[in-house]
C-alpha cells in the first residue's frame, strides 16, 4: 500500500500484520480520490475508523491543510503515527471510539471519511451523530466506505445523499453540506 500522489507520492505505508484493520484496497482508494480530487486543496479532513491512515495521509500529501486521525485502536492508533512519520506528515492522532470523537468535538471539517468494520451497525450511528452535532462545513463532503450489498441511510437537511459508486464487492456513498441561507424575503 502506497501514497497514491503528492509529497509524499510512493511511500509504502505500513499494514497490518493481521486483519482486524481492513485497509481500503488501492483500486477503490484510487477511485475515491477521483471523486474527490479538486476538493482536497487547503481543506480539514476527518478520518474516522482510521486504520492505517492512508486516506488522511493521502488528503495531507495533496495538499490538505489538516488531517485528524481517530480509531479506539492501540494497534490502528501506532501504525497511524508511524505512517505520519514515514511521510513526513503532521497530523493529530485519537484513540477513542468516534462516536465519543464527534459527541465532543468542537471544530468543523471539509472532509469527512467513515470506514467503519463492515458488519457493524456504526454507519447509521455514526451519519446520525454528525447530522446532529453538525461538525462539517458548508459544502463539505462525507465518504463513506461500505459493501456494496449495504443500504446507507439518508441524512437530514441541509445533508444529502449524493451518489453511490461501486467498485467490485464494495460501494462509496458521498453525502454533501448545503450551504444555509437566511430567509429574509430578499
Amino acid at each position: 500500500m502506497r501514497v497514491i500522489t503528492g509529497t509524499a507520492r510512493g511511500r509504502r505505508l505500513k499494514t497490518p500484520e493481521n486483519y482486524d484493520i481492513r485497509p481500503t484496497t488501492d483500486n477503490v482508494k484510487e477511485s475515491l480520490f477521483n471523486i474527490i480530487q479538486f476538493d482536497i486543496e487547503g481543506r480539514r479532513v476527518l478520518d474516522l475508523f482510521a486504520g492505517t491512515g492512508q486516506l488522511g495521509i493521502e488528503c495531507l500529501s495533496r495538499g490538505a491543510s489538516s488531517a485528524v486521525f481517530v480509531d479506539e485502536s492501540t494497534a490502528a492508533v501506532k501504525i497511524v503515527k508511524e505512517n505520519l512519520k514515514t511521510c513526513a506528515l503532521e497530523g493529530a492522532v485519537f484513540q477513542t471510539d468516534a462516536i465519543s470523537f464527534l459527541r465532543s468535538c468542537t471544530v468543523k471539517f471539509d472532509i469527512i471519511f467513515v470506514d467503519p468494520p463492515y458488519d457493524s451497525d456504526l454507519y447509521e450511528e455514526v451519519l446520525k451523530t454528525i447530522n446532529l452535532v453538525d461538525i462539517l462545513s458548508d459544502g463539505g463532503i462525507i465518504i463513506c466506505e461500505a459493501r456494496r450489498t449495504r443500504q446507507l441511510p439518508e441524512m437530514t437537511a441541509p445533508y444529502t445523499k449524493q451518489r453511490e459508486y461501486n467498485y467490485g464487492k464494495v460501494k462509496l456513498c458521498k453525502y454533501t453540506k448545503s450551504a444555509i441561507f437566511s430567509g429574509d424575503g430578499a
